[in-house]
């Protein structure tokens, strides 16, 4: 059994930062591949980060140059730095794993991110 849980979501001023985390807990390669996945209001949700397990990494193009991924691998957990936050990221934002296998098998509860203006 593979547990995911974020943590570090929260209420934030636009321009302001936050650094999410999510720690892997069970059966769980130290290295996985893992994503980082949002859901905006009325659409679907999409993946904005991941780390692959050779540490090559992705980014959407609305989070490149504001949100940094990286991990963390003695301590299974994987970050999100988010910098330059505006009122669009606020999102309830997931980790998820394993990416770059198609839909990943497993998902922490998510955590909530609200950015005022």
């Amino acid at each position: 059994q593979v547990h995911l849980v974020e943590s570090g979501g929260g209420s934030v001023q636009a321009g302001g930062s936050l650094r999410l985390s999510c720690t892997a807990s069970g059966s769980f390669p130290l290295n996985e591949a893992m994503g980082w996945y949002r859901d905006l209001p009325g659409k679907p949700r999409e993946l904005i980060a991941a780390i692959a397990r050779n540490g090559n990494l992705f980014y959407v193009d609305s989070v490149k140059g504001r949100f940094t991924i990286d991990r963390d691998n003695a301590k299974n957990t994987v970050f999100l730095q988010m910098d330059h936050l505006t009122p669009e990221d606020t999102a309830v934002y997931y980790c998820a794993a394993p990416w770059g296998l198609g839909y990943p098998d497993y998902w922490g509860p998510g955590t909530q991110v609200t950015v005022s203006s």
